[in-house]
């Protein structure tokens, strides 16, 4: 029956995104290491399924840039450097300098004052969340809503693709400062905590002052891991 293949058909697709988001999880969460190497047979028995989704959950997290697949071989993490690091700035840059132009001189002049207000205050709580866990030091909360905090304000621009193109760079620069943050005993202090800073740069459509505020931020995260990836600590950044 032709409804029976395409239920079939979703729920594969389904399960193939849930293993891709726990496989990016226990990448972020440090559990899976830089050049740790697994198989799809592997990741299938972890998971109590069959090798058809997580094939192709491998395959879309390789695509993606989290991880390397070796010829007849399987798989292991992608190692970043502090280099990749650099380049990812450069093109998160690139997109968020738009994205912040265009939200202050015609993006959020879509929605009358009142939806705009209410866009900014939900995307405000996200960035409250974030700066709470980035205090204290706690990584795993910091990224879940430093994700989410992007995702949303990058939804204001209106346009899924560019909102999915940063939330996949997101995602990547995430995957490489992890490699590094998770060899520091104690993150209070070091961690950037200016998601409503930005957020209120934003409603006060000042484009300039919300620039700043990312460049800050972006010296300071590059600055923090190149200092790890040369082997030193953070302090003094």
């Amino acid at each position: 029956m032709p409804g029976s293949g395409s239920n079939g058909a979703v729920t594969r697709s389904t399960l193939r995104q849930q293993i891709a988001d726990a496989l990016r999880d226990e990448v972020l969460a440090g559990r899976l290491q830089p050049g740790q190497e697994f198989t799809v047979k592997e990741i299938a028995e972890q998971y109590g399924v069959s090798a058809t989704p997580v094939r192709e959950a491998l395959v879309d997290l390789s695509a993606q840039g989290l991880l390397e697949a070796d010829q007849h071989r399987g798989f292991h993490v992608h190692e970043y450097s502090a280099a990749d690091y650099r380049g990812m700035i450069e093109a998160r840059s690139l997109v968020t300098d738009g994205m912040f132009h265009s939200l202050v001189t015609g993006g959020m002049q879509q929605l009358n004052a009142g939806r705009a207000a209410i866009a900014l205050a939900g995307v405000r709580r996200r960035g409250e969340e974030a700066q709470r866990a980035a205090t204290a030091g706690d990584l795993n909360i910091l990224i879940g809503y430093d994700l989410r905090f992007w995702r949303e304000l990058s939804g204001l621009f209106g346009n899924p693709y560019l909102t999915d193109f940063l939330h996949r760079l997101r995602v990547q620069s995430w995957v490489c400062t992890v490699q590094h943050l998770r060899r520091v005993e104690d993150l209070k202090g070091y961690l950037w905590s200016g998601h409503t800073e930005l957020v209120d740069a934003l409603a006060r459509r000042d484009p300039e002052a919300a620039r700043a505020i990312v460049s800050a931020y972006n010296a300071h995260s590059l600055a923090l891991i190149e200092r790890l990836d040369t082997g030193s600590g953070p302090s003094g950044v």
